[in-house]
């Protein structure tokens, strides 16, 4: 079955054919790191680690490129605020970024260059756009020349002649067009430079990508990835430089991620409401944040408030109890030679199989995925596989879940926490959340159970009705009373 993907580049779906047959070259834009990362950036991050990862359970062998960009006017800025070399906030950054990549169990990535590893390549890169009179040099400043690329705004549909100059942009009598950007500029004192044919200085933005990407992946690659903000100007003046360098296509689909909007809003600075991935993690759980990324297809404004937030809750609990019944089973139950996977389930599990790759190779298509996660779990719990433990088809049914889910699971980093402490941490959150004491629900939950154990029916409805006023949900089981706080 092919691969679909919408390419922004025709605006269409197209039919995934690689460069060089069964290999797959990927770049991804990685942060500017002079701060920690909000939530909107690791939408990208979380999304395009699962489209490296279906492509590799597709059999392809991905090259996947994610930089970071490590010498900006931002990290400049917060270098001369806190009195401290740029590499120190950089560096500061980068490894912080680590911290939070590594808390959402992502798998890395082949290569994460850095802008300062490259910069002989950048100027070798500016020096080819020049000779191909494709850029021009100013006083130390080199600019691209858009009015000698004609396809400039084919990625974006935007026409230079329609966008009103003087308003968007500076007015820089020194360019040859108003939308002319800055491939090298002269750095200021104080700044961080680096040789050049045109005197020390240090690149532009867009520069960086084109040329860590001609350096790591050559010429043309088959994917490019970003956020739907990075289309114009960067990606637009990524390509530019690329065909401008190389004289040949850049990149074959260019794949953009939406927005997240918080309440309703879209996530900014100037509203307040941006949130950093990291107090994200530490409020809720990383698989909270991952869940919900993955719950919306990429291409849709993901909307995030309370509710989103308590359904993405929910549903891993869900998961995460049937795994935990698994895990029971596993430990508990015999597992037989003659044992044998339910027929039923065994036949929904090679359907959802198949829906499952149907939906992924439909331009990634995680709602369906999710759904069909869901149907499985339905299906397994309905067999009530904890009352059979004499069936010797019980344990290599609960193991066929747990390696069904397993597979899925590390295609999306997600379903990999020890059940029991997942479900734990949840019911922390949950407490913390509605300010309700762990002792004051043990107590009352202790309290019913005496109460019934000496029949003392009123006492046990009373404790009862404090632990459902409380947003308690318990039931009985031969090990006890097991609950859990309502979502």
């Amino acid at each position: 079955m092919t691969i679909k993907l919408y390419n922004t580049l025709s605006n269409s779906k197209e039919t995934f054919t690689p460069l060089e047959e069964g290999k797959v070259k990927m770049y991804l834009c990685g942060p500017t790191v002079y701060d920690y990362l909000h939530i909107g950036n690791f939408r990208g991050a979380i999304f395009f680690n699962l489209v490296r990862n279906w492509l590799e359970l597709s059999g392809y062998e991905v090259t996947f490129v994610y930089n970071y960009t490590d010498v900006d006017d931002k990290i400049i800025n917060k270098a001369i605020a806190e009195g401290v070399d740029s590499t120190v906030i950089s560096e500061r950054f980068i490894a912080e970024f680590e911290k939070d990549f590594n808390r959402l169990g992502l798998k890395k990535h082949t290569h994460n260059p850095k802008v300062t590893e490259f910069m002989d390549e950048i100027v070798e890169y500016v020096a080819t756009l020049v000779k191909n009179d494709k850029a021009y040099v100013v006083d130390g400043e080199v600019f691209y020349s858009l009015d000698n690329f004609s396809d400039y705004g084919k990625l974006s549909n935007k026409n230079l002649e329609d966008l009103n100059a003087g308003q968007r942009v500076e007015v820089d009598n020194r360019k040859k067009n108003p939308y002319d950007f800055v491939l090298w500029k002269p750095s200021k004192e104080g700044e961080p430079s680096w040789d050049s044919p045109w005197g020390k200085g240090r690149p532009g933005w867009h520069i960086e990508c084109s040329a860590m990407i001609k350096s790591i992946l050559g010429n043309t690659i088959d994917i490019h990835g970003g956020g739907i903000d990075l289309i114009f100007p960067h990606h637009e003046n990524e390509i530019a430089q690329g065909e401008g360098c190389n004289c040949e296509k850049y990149c074959n689909y260019w794949m953009h991620n939406e927005f997240i909007n918080m309440k309703n809003e879209k996530m900014s600075k100037s509203l307040g409401n941006v949130i950093t991935g990291r107090a994200f993690m530490d409020q809720y759980h990383p698989e909270v944040l991952k869940f919900l990324m993955l719950s919306a297809h990429y291409r849709s404004v993901l909307t995030m408030s309370d509710d989103k937030i308590h359904q993405a809750i929910s549903g891993l609990r869900r998961v995460y109890e049937t795994l935990n019944t698994v895990e029971t089973v596993l430990s508990e139950f015999e597992q037989s030679d003659a044992g044998k996977v339910n027929k039923t389930f065994s036949q929904l599990l090679i359907q959802q199989d198949a829906k499952i790759k149907k939906s992924m190779n439909d331009d990634f298509g995680t709602g369906e995925l999710i759904a069909s996660i869901f149907e499985v779990i339905r299906a397994f719990n309905a067999l009530n596989i904890l009352k059979k433990k004499k069936d010797p088809n019980s344990w290599t049914t609960a193991n066929a879940l747990k390696e069904w889910i397993c597979r899925y699971g590390d295609m999306m980093a997600l379903f990999k926490e020890v059940p029991s402490k997942f479900l734990y941490d949840i019911d922390e959150m949950m407490l913390k959340e509605k300010k309700i004491d762990r002792a004051t629900v043990d107590a009352l939950a202790s309290k019913r159970d005496e109460a019934r154990a000496n029949k003392d029916w009123e006492s046990a409805d009373q404790a009862r009705d404090e632990l459902h006023a409380l947003g308690i949900d318990f039931q009985d089981t031969p090990d006890g009373v097991k609950w859990n706080v309502k979502v």
